[in-house]
Formats: C-alpha cells, sequence, structure tokens
C-alpha cells in the first residue's frame, strides 16, 4: 500500500469518525436551558399550568378499565366510580357526561382500522393493515390503553377540566348508525364525536358543545380532524378563556426484531416549527424541549412508522415535548418500547366560536409518500440531512434508481445487487486513477528506496523528505493523486451506510438465509451475550468482515510501496474486526451491500491490472525525468525573495 492510499484511509477514517461524532445527539439539557426560545416569557397562564393545576386540584382516579389482553371482548366497560367520588371538577357545565361507560366504534379503510372511543372522543388505537410486526402480529401504533389525546380548560367555575374523563355522543354524517364502518378506494366518510356542554334535551342550561370531526378516506393514510368549538362563551370562565391545552400521549410499542440502527433510526419526536426547520429529540436518551413559537405538526416516530399531528391553521402556539422511558413494569405483551408526550397551547378566541383544523398521519416511514405532503415529513426518514452532499445522493440518485428498479417486481436481494453494480460502474473511473496512482509508486520504490538508504538517520528526515519530493516532480508523478478519488467516495460510502438502514422497502423481505433484509440475519444463536457483538451470529456480516481481510491483504500485496508507515498493516486488519461487531446488529441489507462492493472491487482490480502496463509507466516516468522541470511562478518568486535575502545578509 503506497503513501497515497495510506494518507487517503487515515482521512476517510478522521472525517467518518468526526461525521459520527458531529451529528451524534446532544445529551439532554436541562430544563431550564432546554427551550427552543427562552427569550420570550409567557404572561398569561398556558397549557403547561392547565395540566399543573389539574394535577393538584382534581384527584387522580380511575374512571374505567379496559381490558387490554384481548379485542375480542365486549366493547363496553362498566364504570367502577362511584358519582359521590367524582372529581370536583366534573361538576359544572360537563358534570351529566362524567358517567358512562366507554363504547368503540370502528372504522376501517384499505391501509389501517381506527378504534375511536366516546371516552375522550378520541382515536383510541391505530392497526396498520399492510404490515405485521417481526412476530408476526398486526402493527399497532397504539392501543386503547396506552394512548391518550384530551383538551384541557377552565370551566365555568374556574376548575380544570379534561375532555378525556367525559363521554362524547357519536354522530354520523351521511351514513348509517353503525359501530362498524368501511371505506373504500376514492370514497370518504365523515364521522364525528361530540362532547354537549349541557344534555342537549334540558331546554335549561349552558348550551354549546366540543365535536371532533373525523374524515377517513379509502385509501389515504392520512385522517382529517376538525375541532368544533361551538357556543361555549357560558362553560368556559370568562377569566381564563382563552386557554386550551391540548395533550397527546403514546407509549409506542416495538414494531421491529432490533431497534438498533444507524444514526436516526431510533424512536424520538420530530416536529417542524412555523419557520419550516425539522428538529428531533435526542432519540437514544429520555429528553424533552419547550417551545415557545409556533408549530406546524409533531410526530411520534419509530424507526419505519411514526403517528403524527398536523395544524394546518397553525393554531399550535406553543407546546412541551417530551420522550421518555417508563421506570414503572409494563405488560410485556404490549411489546413497550418508549414513551411520547406532546403537551400543546391551542389558539382560542372566546368572543366567537372556534375551529381548529388538524390532520393525523398514521403510516409508514415511505420517503416518496412522506414526500407527497410537501410539508417536509420526509426528513424524519435520516437520510443524511446534516450534510448536503448525504441526502442529495440519496434524495436524487439512490432512491429513484431503487425504485426504478421495483417496478420490475425484482426481489430486493437482486435489486441491491444490481444497485451495487451501477454504483461500482459509476466509481470505476475512480478506481482506475487511484489504482494507476499506486503503478506509478510502485514504479519509483526502487528508488525512493535509494533515498532511504542515502539518508538512514532520523536528522537527515527533513533532506530525505525533500530528495523523494524532488524525485516525484521530476518524474511526473503526483504523490497526493490518489487521495481526492478516495475522498469522492466517501459520501457515497456513508449515505449507503444510512439508506439501507432507513429503507422500509425492506423491511420483511427475505433474501437467501435472511428473513428481513432491514434487520439482522441470525444463522447461529449464542446462549451468551458478547459485548458490543451480541448473541446471535450475522452470516452477512462475518462474510462482509472475512471480504474486507482479503481486499486489505490483496491490496497491500499488489500495491506495496516500500512506504509503509509502522503499525500500519495491523491498523489495517483491525478494521474489519471492528466493523464485524459494529454490524452484527444492523440491517443485513446494509451488510450484503458492502459484501458485494468488496467483491465487485476484486473483480474491478482483476480488469484494470489488465490493462495498465507497468512497462509503459516505467517509460514515461524515465521520459519525464529527462525533461527539464518547469517552475511555476510562485516557485519562482520564493527563489527570487531567497536570494534577495541571501544579498541582504552579506552586505550587512
Amino acid at each position: 500500500m503506497n503513501k497515497n492510499t495510506i494518507i487517503g484511509l487515515l482521512l476517510i477514517f478522521g472525517l467518518m469518525i468526526g461525521y459520527s461524532l458531529w451529528f451524534a445527539p446532544e445529551p439532554p439539557e436541562s430544563e431550564g436551558t432546554k427551550s427552543h426560545d427562552t427569550s420570550q416569557v409567557q404572561k398569561k397562564p398556558t397549557g403547561s399550568d392547565i395540566s399543573e393545576k389539574r394535577e393538584k386540584d382534581v384527584p387522580v382516579d380511575d374512571d374505567t378499565i379496559i381490558d387490554k389482553k384481548s379485542e375480542d371482548q365486549p366493547e363496553t366497560v362498566e364504570s367502577k366510580t362511584e358519582p359521590d367520588k367524582l372529581p370536583s371538577a366534573r361538576k359544572g357545565s360537563f358534570a351529566h357526561a362524567s358517567k358512562g361507560s366507554p363504547e368503540f366504534y370502528n372504522i376501517e379503510n384499505e391501509v389501517f382500522k381506527l378504534k375511536f372511543s366516546t371516552e375522550g372522543g378520541r382515536i383510541a388505537q391505530v392497526k396498520l393493515r399492510k404490515f405485521d410486526t417481526y412476530d408476526s402480529l398486526p402493527v399497532k401504533l397504539f392501543t386503547p390503553d396506552s394512548s391518550q389525546f384530551f383538551f384541557e380548560f377552565y370551566n365555568n367555575e374556574q376548575e380544570v377540566i379534561s375532555t378525556g374523563d367525559y363521554y362524547f355522543e357519536p354522530v354520523w354524517y351521511g351514513s348509517r348508525e353503525d359501530k362498524n364502518m368501511n371505506v373504500t378506494g376514492d370514497d370518504s366518510l365523515r364521522f364525528g364525536m361530540r362532547l354537549y356542554a349541557n344534555n342537549p334535551d334540558s331546554v335549561h342550561g349552558v348550551p354549546g358543545y366540543i365535536e371532533y370531526i373525523y374524515t377517513i378516506r379509502g385509501n389515504k393514510y392520512m385522517v382529517d380532524m376538525d375541532v368544533e368549538f361551538h357556543d361555549l362563551q357560558q362553560a368556559l370562565t370568562p377569566i381564563y378563556a382563552n386557554i386550551v391545552n391540548l395533550t397527546w400521549r403514546a407509549d409506542l410499542r416495538q414494531q421491529e426484531k432490533s431497534q438498533k440502527s444507524v444514526m436516526g433510526g431510533g424512536s424520538t419526536i420530530y416536529y417542524r416549527d412555523n419557520v419550516g426547520d425539522v428538529e428531533d429529540l435526542n432519540e437514544r436518551e429520555d429528553d424533552e424541549e419547550n417551545i415557545s413559537t409556533g408549530l406546524e405538526w409533531i410526530a411520534f416516530k419509530q424507526r419505519f412508522f411514526n403517528s403524527m399531528i398536523w395544524t394546518k391553521d397553525q393554531s399550535i402556539e406553543s407546546a412541551k415535548l417530551k420522550s421518555y422511558t417508563k421506570v414503572e413494569e409494563t405488560d410485556p405483551e404490549l411489546h413497550y418500547l418508549k414513551s411520547m408526550e406532546a403537551q400543546m397551547t391551542i389558539a382560542y378566541e372566546v368572543e366567537k366560536d372556534n375551529t381548529a383544523n388538524f390532520a393525523f398521519y398514521f403510516g409508514p416511514n415511505e420517503y416518496q409518500r412522506l414526500k407527497k405532503y410537501d410539508i417536509d415529513m420526509e426528513e424524519m426518514i435520516p437520510l443524511g440531512w446534516g450534510f448536503f452532499l448525504l441526502h442529495w445522493i440519496n434524495r436524487f440518485a439512490v432512491i429513484p434508481v431503487f425504485n426504478y428498479l421495483e417496478g420490475f417486481n425484482l426481489g430486493y436481494g437482486i435489486i441491491i445487487l444490481i444497485l451495487t453494480i451501477l454504483l461500482k460502474t459509476i466509481l470505476f473511473p475512480i478506481a482506475y486513477k487511484t489504482y494507476r496512482s499506486s503503478a506509478k509508486m510502485r514504479v519509483l520504490r526502487p528508488e525512493v528506496e535509494e533515498i532511504n538508504k542515502k539518508y538512514p538517520k532520523k536528522e537527515n528526515a527533513m533532506k530525505k523528505q525533500q530528495a523523494t519530493m524532488a524525485l516525484y516532480k521530476k518524474a511526473g508523478v503526483n504523490p497526493m493523486a490518489g487521495c481526492l478519488p478516495m475522498l469522492l467516495q466517501l459520501p457515497i460510502l456513508i449515505a449507503m451506510f444510512r439508506f439501507f438502514p432507513s429503507s422500509i422497502e425492506l423491511r420483511g423481505q427475505g433474501f437467501l438465509w435472511a428473513h428481513d433484509l432491514s434487520t439482522y440475519d441470525s444463522v447461529l444463536s449464542l446462549p451468551f451475550d458478547i459485548p458490543f457483538y451480541g448473541d446471535h451470529v450475522s452470516l452477512f456480516t462475518l462474510l462482509m468482515a472475512i471480504s474486507t481481510v482479503l481486499y486489505t491483504w490483496v491490496n497491500q500485496q499488489n500495491m506495496n510501496t516500500g512506504q509503509q508507515m509502522p503499525g500500519m498493516k495491523t491498523m489495517m486488519y483491525f478494521m474489519p474486526v471492528m466493523l464485524l461487531f459494529i454490524f452484527n446488529n444492523y440491517a443485513s441489507g446494509l451488510s450484503y451491500y458492502y459484501f458485494l462492493a468488496n467483491i465487485i472491487t476484486f473483480i474491478q482490480m482483476i480488469v484494470i491490472r489488465r490493462f495498465i502496463d507497468e512497462d509503459a509507466i516505467r517509460a514515461k516516468i524515465q521520459a519525464n525525468k529527462k525533461k527539464p522541470v518547469k517552475k511555476s511562478k510562485f516557485q519562482q518568486r520564493l527563489e527570487e525573495a531567497s536570494k534577495q535575502q541571501k544579498q541582504r545578509q552579506k552586505r550587512r
């Protein structure tokens, strides 16, 4: 291996380490310093104030028990709370709706099944129809017992109430009254959940209602939700009538065999502010953030799926976001992964009726699908957004070619093979230039060794370096010519490093012995866990490491220029071992790609050696030596300045 290659590899390793450190998630800061805009201080009571007051004033109770073991049990469960033990906040305008039992209404389309609950009027469960979990269960983004969605405000008795504590009444729009509804194709269905400020059959009391109007389309993952606050001027206290808080919580369920991924594949909260910037919380640790500017959408994101709420009219004025892991034990049947919470302050004008226009997205993190909404949702997919070259390569090259090849109904193992061949073909001129530069250095190896013998002592290191550089210049050889081509390949290398683990297209797709290219392939389960490695053996990762070792050995044998640094051989062989530990738990599609890249590189090396004539290179170098060395203008100025300096010294 020549000096150019060594320098290039060192630069690559350094850039990779620097890239990882630069874009690593920041550790969570304290609440006092983690504010999105600390310069703004809210002088009026906020949604967070409502939540805090409710926690202090309203005792915690369990109104209903919902069976989380099975969906086949009855849809209604009797309330266990006695009327005289109701919290004081349930004695106001909405008190009549505090008694009852939850009922469920199911609406399904071609892509998901939604379960609506009269308790809180919310979407209580989302089940995706086209996807299964790693253990062949339906993908449920959240369930009735692991999610909450409610508005909070002050009633006419100046008490904090939560819509999640009350029972809504279903409202059908243009469809027959049924607990199970279906919509397909281009059709749409509207369904409402209404909470009256007083019993609608009574002619006395406070009028008005809160209604959630849901619009579900036959083949869309997006659900519209219009929230209407109708004639509630008397139901809300005049003091805090303009304060409405919206809280959304969900315990995310594990859907994948392994949650380990490559930078950005974990579970966290993403959001887009009114300026258009997309940010996220720390995915590796518990994190929270206070945002006092407006938000357009907030998403509870997993590796391949997300649940997102989008305010179409920019009604979210501020928010407190929190991502955390529960300390208490959870039911193993829930496949608990992580908890997400968003507390939002909603714009509200007390003098008139208010309508807030929201939309939910419950579905996969597919790049083309998310991009069509034109609200930057695709930035939840980790394609290297922190560095423009990476996401440019993935967006404008890799993804279009990948999607084009999908149209031929090929297996994804074959698609990765074709994609690898195309990339290596495009990079072939760079590989050729790198190999040719190494051949030139190898031809000059005998003369370089003569210079080394001439200056063996350390104190002559500068003279040896000057003599070597003079030889390169006279021979017309640039020792750095092999570094630039290698650096040009680095963005593509990292882009692939980001693309395969985040590609939902590989999810559940098998190839050879790998059952799922989006997670690790296990050909042997170990009875113990090896630190940093795991409790299994990934064959694709093993093949990648072996091929990397062989490539390193062949490369050192064929391109040795006699300038190897001490310990460089050891470091070069240590790299494949390190990759073996890193990639053992990552997507097998990524290891498969690197294995193919090594094999194709072997083939390219054989082809290049057949076309490069070292005798011709040697003859050209000898011819270059006979030519006068043309000095650059800069070098001429340096020499002239050096002469003038010497003349001044003689005069003195």
